[in-house]
């Protein structure tokens, strides 16, 4: 490398320090090594971790769980895929990772949540902690522990203080968010009694729609996900008892027994969603959606029809969802975007995505203090010229 191709490295390396310097800061893993001797373990066998930044002052006692996401894995092969990767080993997890959004630790940030006690749970499983397999194939080592590795973190961080929590969150990305639904009501009643315990699902509001072709391949994934894992034992009764078990693992089939408050942030225009769901690359063999799901602006009149029509699928799903708990909420913006809670320009920041004039950060905090109960659906793609809409590389 010359020397001027070394200035340019040093000005840009200098330039995303200060940017994280502003927006996020980096917090140091912790390695769960007492669950080793209950089971809880990744895919490869190794300790599950988290990341915590610890609360002060008036946030001491309070508590925010945020689950990390990245999908699944559905059989032995791509299993064992996932273990070779952070996704499924902790030995493959960086030593810090960087926080932002609602785990921000300064108060222009995240005013609500700063000065919380901030977990990041890892996510090692493969399904989104709801796995429990006690047979180990000697072959492959894979290990299918996810809903034990949940209840011991959750139980760690009872014993390090969470049994005095007054506020309780429980949170997650995508995969993560998924979690955040399937174990609300379990994360509540681990929590001391006296305490306020809602739960938050950021992109993890997955439906069950049709691809370009007409299949309903999501649905397939998950049946495998959940005979793989041996999911369904941790799915609610109340649900699996009246639809096969993987139905149970789309939340608008199982949220209507769900009792604790929850709040959904979610784009109607899921960009992974519309990516892998509805225009997946083996429903178009031609390419022809390659552009439009790379950068929304790309897509033809017709693509923008059929984009319209998955987001009213995607309302359809959430219908009864405020109706059968008046303590629940809803950011339901228009935007091309998937996760938006950790990434500070989307949770809050002076041009973050907004609805009824909040953004997503004031949003979450009157919901969950009771100032505001916000549950609010965005207009129709473009309307909002407030979104901070995906473009993939």
């Amino acid at each position: 490398m010359n020397e001027k191709a070394c200035q340019w490295l040093c000005v840009i390396m200098v330039c995303l320090l200060k940017v994280l310097e502003t927006y996020g800061f980096y917090v140091d893993i912790t390695y769960l090594e007492s669950a080793l001797e209950k089971g809880a373990v990744c895919l490869d066998g190794s300790p599950p971790a988290y990341h915590w930044d610890m609360g002060y002052d008036t946030g001491i006692d309070n508590w925010l769980i945020h689950i990390e996401g990245g999908g699944w894995c559905n059989n032995v092969t791509t299993c064992v895929d996932r273990s070779k990767t952070r996704l499924g080993s902790s030995k493959q997890m960086v030593e810090e990772v960087a926080f932002s959004g609602i785990l921000h630790n300064e108060p222009q940030y995240n005013p609500d949540f700063y000065n919380w006690n901030k977990i990041k749970v890892r996510y090692c499983d493969g399904a989104s902690f709801t796995g429990d397999v006690e047979k180990v194939n000697s072959k492959t080592n894979l290990h299918f522990r996810g809903a034990r590795i949940f209840r011991a973190v959750i139980e760690d961080l009872l014993s390090k203080g969470m049994s005095n929590a007054q506020n309780a969150i429980l949170s997650g990305c995508s995969a993560g968010g998924l979690t955040s639904i399937l174990h609300c009501d379990k994360f509540k009643s681990l929590l001391p009694k006296t305490a306020k315990v809602k739960c938050l699902s950021d992109a993890g509001y997955f439906i069950n729609s049709q691809d370009l072709s007409g299949r309903r391949r999501l649905e397939a994934f998950y049946d495998d996900v959940v005979k793989t894992h041996g999911s369904a034992k941790h799915l609610p009764r109340s649900c699996t008892s009246k639809m096969k078990d993987s139905l149970c693992f789309f939340p608008e089939n199982m949220v209507r027994y769900i009792k604790t408050p929850i709040f959904l942030t979610n784009a109607a225009y899921d960009s992974w969603q519309i990516k892998n769901v509805l225009a997946p690359g083996i429903s178009d063999p031609h390419g022809t959606w390659h552009n439009c799901k790379h950068d929304i602006e790309m897509c033809s009149s017709n693509q923008i029809q059929i984009i319209q029509e998955f987001r009213l699928q995607f309302l359809n799903a959430l219908d009864g969802f405020l109706s059968l708990n008046s303590s629940r909420g809803m950011f339901i913006n228009s935007c091309y975007a998937h996760c938006q809670t950790e990434i500070q320009e989307t949770w809050l920041m002076t041009k973050s995505p907004m609805l009824a004039n909040k953004r997503i950060g004031e949003a979450v905090g009157d919901w969950f203090y009771d100032r505001d109960p916000f549950q609010e659906i965005d207009c129709p793609y473009p309307c909002d010229k407030t979104c901070h809409n995906r473009i993939f590389a």
